[in-house]
């Protein structure tokens, strides 16, 4: 018995081989950061966004084909081109398809992978992207981290929940898989806002989650907090709760993309732990071995 859905399998199965992503930095910008719906970015955002990627200051397509010539490249003979930094479906349409194009230019590219908000997902933007599905695979990445719109404020990334499910429906009308992210451990959140956020997925049609701890990096807002003690990361114990609570709780049929962040170490402040993927994975995978738990079992949509 599987505990839960992990992402290498759903690709394997789906590409019938081991399938990688390639991330990208397309030079976007967020309406957090230009002064749309804010300025300076979420708190936990450092300058460079979502990752910090060995080749971002090259063009998209010395991206891609720099990446496919590294060691990582020989890994594997089917790839994803994951847009990974800042809001990348903030810009004219014309400005996307030309980004988008631009990263599809190998044969063993076999999907296309969208990381922005719910306020830069348009019918447009939509349109565009289905009319990729022809060729390859298309999903969309949507930060939600957390339901509390008190939060979404407070963290500076000035969504409602209302626009999220907006975004949501209309992804699902152009049957484009969406792919959700939450953030456990967010400042003056509580196990409840975990409950209301479980509840709030439960309840919207989607087809993977990424589940990300709060790491603290230098140069952030956050980082400040932490530094004036104003801020305290969860602890390992209280992460991996947490963790359970969600696996156990979401639709069984929702594929795991990760279950913990990946913090850019040079520049990590707080927790420790966060470096030590392998002991989070490890942990969670024999507490759903060692219970007999598997993904779903107490979902209630």
């Amino acid at each position: 018995m599987k505990s839960y859905n992990h992402l290498n399998e759903y690709y394997k199965e789906k590409f019938n081989e081991r399938t990688l992503k390639i991330c990208i930095d397309a030079s976007f910008t967020c309406p957090n950061r230009d002064g749309k719906k804010g300025k300076g970015g979420c708190i936990f955002c450092s300058s460079s966004g979502s990752g910090d990627l060995l080749y971002s200051s090259l063009s998209i397509k010395d991206q891609v084909k720099n990446f496919l010539v590294s060691y990582k490249g020989k890994r594997a003979n089917k790839f994803i081109v994951y847009f990974q930094n800042f809001t990348n479906t903030y810009a004219p349409i014309c400005e996307l398809k030309r980004k988008y194009d631009e990263a599809l230019c190998d044969e063993r590219i076999v999907g296309i992978d969208i990381s922005t908000r719910p306020d830069a997902i348009d019918e447009e933007v939509c349109k565009l992207l289905a009319s990729y599905k022809d060729r390859y695979y298309v999903a969309v990445e949507l930060g939600l981290q957390t339901t509390n719109e008190i939060t979404h404020h407070f963290i500076n990334q000035n969504i409602t929940n209302d626009e999220f499910i907006k975004a949501v429906n209309l992804l699902n009308k152009f049957q484009i898989d969406v792919i959700i992210h939450i953030m456990v451990g967010l400042p003056q959140e509580t196990h409840q806002d975990i409950i209301n956020t479980v509840n709030f997925l439960n309840s919207i049609n989607y087809q993977g989650l990424k589940i990300h701890s709060t790491y603290v990096i230098k140069n952030t807002i956050l980082g400040n907090m932490f530094e004036s003690g104003k801020y305290i990361p969860l602890s390992f114990e209280e992460y991996i709760d947490e963790v359970i609570y969600i696996l156990l709780h979401i639709n069984e049929n929702v594929i795991i993309h990760r279950i913990t962040g990946d913090p850019p170490k040079d520049n990590l402040l707080a927790p420790s732990w966060t470096t030590h993927k392998k002991r989070v994975l490890n942990l969670v995978e024999n507490i759903f071995i060692k219970n007999n738990y598997k993904q779903g079992m107490y979902f209630n949509k």
